[in-house]
């Protein structure tokens, strides 16, 4: 599954020099004994705390797998073990005059334990969330697509 976010910016197929591409990985940590999710908040630049999955920048030579499952420990204090693909979402934005395209990889992953604890200087606030409201939390619509696909392979789990 691959979703491309509404934007205002628009690319072009020939990389510019005030354009840059990212690539990061992270996705829905699940506890499956209680069926609930983690979400992380980060205010932006007016205040507002926008609700997410945990994710963050791959580093030089990392798998999607791997980043998403160190992106998880270190924003959350999660360990965590991927159970499957839940797609990727594309998408540009514009910020200090620079033009990135973004790629994001999530994955279902289930909690193997840890405490939850926000990584300070990144995380906002953090919480536990039942499935059922995990969508209704979230920011952007993306991120709720592909928690009806997680739901979907959750259901073979139970």
């Amino acid at each position: 599954m691959s979703i491309r976010r509404a934007s205002n910016i628009r690319g072009s197929r020939q990389k510019r020099k005030n354009q840059r591409d990212e690539v990061s990985a992270g996705g829905l940590v699940v506890e499956l004994e209680t069926m609930r999710a983690v979400i992380i908040g980060r205010r932006n630049n007016r205040g507002r705390l926008l609700w997410s999955l945990p994710k963050g920048h791959l580093e030089e030579g990392e798998t999607p797998h791997e980043a998403a499952i160190r992106e998880v420990l270190e924003e959350t204090g999660l360990s965590g073990e991927i159970h499957a693909d839940l797609g990727v979402i594309d998408f540009w934005f514009q910020q200090d005059k620079i033009t990135i395209h973004k790629t994001v990889h999530h994955f279902l992953i289930l909690s193997k334990g840890g405490q939850l604890i926000g990584q300070e200087g990144e995380v906002d606030e953090i919480a536990w969330v039942g499935l059922d409201q995990i969508a209704m939390r979230l920011t952007h619509d993306d991120e709720k697509q592909l928690i009806s696909k997680a739901h979907s392979l959750l259901l073979g789990l139970k």
